[in-house]
């Protein structure tokens, strides 16, 4: 049993050593349960600004923040803007107050989840049980796959982080545990380029001093009511039974206990399902006028029927999402007769769902989504579309394809170019 090895060149080292004894690397990964543990939690480091610090030798040593506009929120920020305070869904104008000199970057979506679905083929090359959580973190089941590999599955990961930054010029972080609770906070514990191991036999001593807010899935409200109660800490947590604990909060009290002492029963789902498909934009400046926000709707309902079509998926439900100038949320939803993908009929739906909300008020943000999704099979069947127009929108879509999406531009999107805008 090996309980320490080299991360670079992956031979095995005493777990005393401070350099490996064969290519003298000081990142020697050690624990005791170090060839047991099968579950990972694998996350891209920075992931949005790292491709941009990739693609802009410039920015290798800059701050950097991917956003835009001083109303719009920061999507990533490099490590070096985080020194600063800067952090993800912060205000833009609040991430350039903490660093006015970083350099930001506006978001290319198209280009990351081209670099996601690299990474993501590469993780299916370690095991099939691998469970996406967003476009560049996803969970691994690595048990009973020693064989294959022919070495335990911290090798393997540790294999699989060097490829990675061999290839794509990117770094990941692991974390590597005996559950998915674990694993995650495992992943966060040395960032970036990190690789850390959190046993359960360690987990309850670990946990302890933090805030009950540390437990996923506990927010604000949450943490304060059960403050309010006594448990400030996950100590106190620990402290008391899981009877007692379900007394009180019923089945959320029976997951906070098993959490308390690093106990997760979830197992990785490899078939997890996408929800929902959804697009937003929030503006420079706030927005009344029914046209502009159309042309804005239009753009945002297509890049969710390009999304759609290239997942194979339709969806039934349209749901449009308006923000308005003093911060309220709006959200309005319609129903379709047949599940769809294609950007005519969603536009359609949600175009009379803006309709009904434009009376004057104005609006910061807008937001188009579709749920309720399923394949393909059954999408937009003839009795509901005439066939002409799946053909157009089809055949539209392989210009673009082949020729880049300026080849064609439909006619709502003319006299909007002007406008700025900042993806949500």
């Amino acid at each position: 049993m090996s309980t320490a090895f080299c991360r670079d060149c992956l031979a095995d080292a005493a777990p005393s050593a401070a350099r490996c004894a064969a290519c003298g690397s000081p990142r020697l990964l050690r624990h005791a349960d170090l060839d047991r543990l099968a579950i990972a939690h694998v996350d891209c480091d920075a992931f949005y600004a790292t491709i941009e610090k990739r693609d802009d030798p410039t920015l290798a040593t800059e701050p950097v923040i991917v956003g835009g506009g001083r109303r719009g929120v920061v999507a990533a920020a490099c490590y070096v803007a985080r020194t600063y305070g800067v952090k993800s869904a912060m205000p833009m104008f609040e991430a350039l107050r903490l660093c006015p000199h970083a350099r930001v970057v506006r978001p290319n979506m198209e280009k990351y989840a081209g670099v996601g679905r690299q990474v993501r083929q590469m993780v299916l090359a370690l095991t099939p049980l691998v469970e996406p959580l967003s476009i560049d973190e996803a969970f691994l089941d690595l048990s009973g796959t020693e064989r294959l590999h022919g070495v335990p599955p911290a090798k393997v990961l540790a294999r699989f982080a060097a490829e990675v930054e061999e290839k794509l010029s990117i770094t990941v972080s692991i974390g590597l545990s005996c559950n998915k609770f674990l694993a995650k906070i495992a992943s966060d514990l040395d960032k970036p380029r990190g690789f850390a191991v959190l046993g359960q036999s360690e987990a309850q001593e670990f946990l302890a001093p933090k805030p009950v807010g540390f437990i996923f899935g506990v927010g604000k409200a949450g943490a304060a009511r059960f403050a309010r109660d006594g448990f400030h800490r996950i100590a106190d947590l620990q402290k008391a039974s899981e009877a007692e604990m379900m007394r009180r909060y019923g089945e959320e009290g029976r997951r906070l206990a098993r959490l308390a002492r690093g106990i997760d029963g979830r197992k990785i789902s490899a078939d997890r399902e996408t929800r929902s498909v959804s697009s937003e934009t929030t503006f420079e400046h706030d927005i009344a006028d029914f046209r502009s926000l159309e042309r804005i709707l239009w753009r945002q309902v297509e890049e969710v029927s390009a999304r759609l079509k290239a997942k194979a998926l339709a969806g039934s439900t349209v749901t449009l999402k308006l923000k308005t100038a003093d911060f309220k949320i709006r959200t309005r939803a319609h129903s379709l007769v047949a599940p769809t993908q294609l950007a005519g009929k969603i536009f359609a739906a949600a175009k009379n769902l803006l309709a009904r909300e434009t009376d004057g008020t104005k609006f910061r943000l807008l937001g188009v989504g579709i749920s309720a999704l399923t394949t393909i099979d059954g999408a937009d069947p003839a009795d509901f579309v005439d066939s002409r127009t799946v053909q157009a929108e089809h055949a539209v879509d392989r210009v673009r394809a082949r020729f880049g999406d300026a080849a064609v531009v439909r006619g709502l999107a003319f006299g909007g170019r002007k406008e700025k805008q900042k993806p949500g």
